[in-house]
C-alpha cells in the first residue's frame, strides 16, 4: 500500500505561485508513474500533470504549459508541481495519484489508471 499526502496548497492572488508537495509512505515510489489532477467545484477531475518513475519523461495538460512544473524526488519519495502565474481558473483541490508503471517510461493520463491518491490540498486563486 503506498499512502500519499499533499501539502502546499493556500491563497493567492493571480499571477502568484506556488508549490505542492506530495509525499508518500508505505513503501517507495520507485517503480511508480504518479500524477497530479485537480477538481473544481462542480467539474469532473481532471489530469494537470505527469510523469513517469525516473522523472524524465512528462505530460501537461494544455492549460498548464509553460506555467505550471512536475517533478520527483525518489530518493525522498516525493512528487511536486511548481505552480507559477496562477490564474482564477486554477482554483481546485488539487491530488496526487501513483500507479505501478508498466514500464520505464510510461505515463498515465486517467484517474481511473491510478490506484492511489493523496486527501487533496486546496488551492485558490484570487484576483
Amino acid at each position: 500500500q503506498v499512502q500519499l499526502v499533499e501539502s502546499g496548497g493556500g491563497l493567492v492572488q493571480a499571477g502568484g505561485s506556488l508549490r505542492l508537495s506530495c509525499v508518500a509512505s508505505g513503501r517507495t515510489v520507485n517503480y511508480y508513474a504518479m500524477g497530479w489532477f485537480r477538481q473544481a467545484p462542480g467539474k469532473e477531475r481532471e489530469i494537470v500533470a505527469a510523469l513517469n518513475w525516473i522523472g524524465h519523461n512528462t505530460s501537461y495538460a494544455d492549460s498548464v504549459k509553460g506555467r505550471f512544473t512536475i517533478s520527483r524526488d525518489n530518493a525522498k519519495n516525493t512528487l511536486y508541481l511548481q505552480m507559477n502565474s496562477l490564474k482564477l481558473e486554477d482554483t481546485a483541490v488539487y491530488f496526487c495519484a501513483a500507479e505501478r508503471a508498466a514500464d520505464l517510461f510510461r505515463i498515465y493520463y486517467q484517474t481511473g489508471d491510478y490506484r492511489y491518491w493523496g486527501q487533496g490540498t486546496q488551492v485558490t486563486v484570487s484576483s
